[in-house]
């Protein structure tokens, strides 16, 4: 994900473009596992939570052998389906890095795995949450072009430094959004679904804001990265956030945006689209101690 963070040393395995080898047969027996046991616990726990072109999407993962997909394999798949390829990474990338891979429609995936006493928690996104959470959307042609063109705005929004901004849509979108389905909110995104608590906390606690998507408030809008969400924002469908992508003219959108104050986490405007107004009790506990 692009955030604006501070310039990172690239290894000296990774190529220019940032990414590694995967070398799949360096996994040992008990990273897999590790694999395995968080993907028979997402698979069970998220139908009926997980929005259904997601639930559709986990079919690319179901590939010829269990543990950390094979990256080749997985990318000949999921070429045949949008186009997209995944490619292994070290870690976090550099902005620009990131945007282009995701402008060529390749999704840069962690190379590494948590360890069996992280299943519930780990900060810097690892292959579980990488290929887990994003892939099976890639498989879906509008969220697949979404994703694109998230990349190309993206390489544009450098020369107005307003990466931090576009990073609140991703956030708020790819990571952690929310999604009318036949009436009920579903989970879509990478953040929720591939996290155990989450993926019930954003739809049953009363706790977090749930307010309907805005292009320009989402933007305004700061995050936390270190537990559950305070505010979700809902989409209608992925065809209106595309086209929203697409539509809008980012420059006069930043230049605007520079005018305006950030919005803390748990803001509620007099215009927002309430679906719930979260308690907040879950982060004031938590500072609590």
């Amino acid at each position: 994900m692009a955030t604006g963070s501070p310039t990172l040393t690239r290894p000296p395995e990774a190529a220019t473009d940032w990414t590694v080898p995967q070398d799949w047969d360096r996994f040992t027996a008990e990273e897999h596992d590790v694999w395995d046991t968080l993907f028979a616990r997402q698979s069970k726990q998220l139908p009926g939570r997980a929005a259904q072109p997601f639930l559709d999407g986990l079919d690319v993962l179901h590939l010829s052998r269990p543990g950390i997909p094979n990256f080749e394999e997985l990318s000949e798949k999921l070429m045949k389906t949008t186009g997209w390829e995944v490619v292994a990474v070290p870690g976090l990338i550099p902005d620009d890095a990131f945007f282009d891979h995701l402008a060529n429609r390749r999704f840069p995936a962690g190379n590494f795995i948590r360890t069996a006493d992280q299943l519930d928690y780990l900060q810097e996104p690892d292959v579980f949450h990488d290929v887990f959470g994003h892939v099976p959307l890639l498989a879906d042609p509008v969220f697949a072009d979404y994703m694109q063109a998230y990349g190309e705005g993206g390489l544009r929004s450098l020369k107005f430094g307003a990466i931090h901004k576009l990073a609140r849509l991703y956030w708020y979108t790819v990571e952690f959004g929310l999604i009318r389905e036949d009436d009920d909110l579903k989970i879509y995104g990478a953040g929720i679904v591939s996290s155990h608590g989450e993926s019930i906390f954003a739809l049953d606690s009363d706790s977090p804001n749930r307010l309907g998507f805005d292009l320009k408030r989402t933007m305004r809008t700061e995050y936390r990265i270190d537990d559950y969400q305070q505010t979700y924002f809902v989409i209608d469908d992925f065809e209106g956030l595309l086209q929203q992508t697409q539509e809008t003219d980012f420059a006069p959108l930043y230049s605007e945006l520079e005018t305006l104050e950030d919005l803390p986490v748990t803001t509620i405007l007099p215009e927002d689209h309430v679906m719930t107004h979260g308690t907040q009790a879950y982060a004031l506990a938590k500072a609590a101690g």
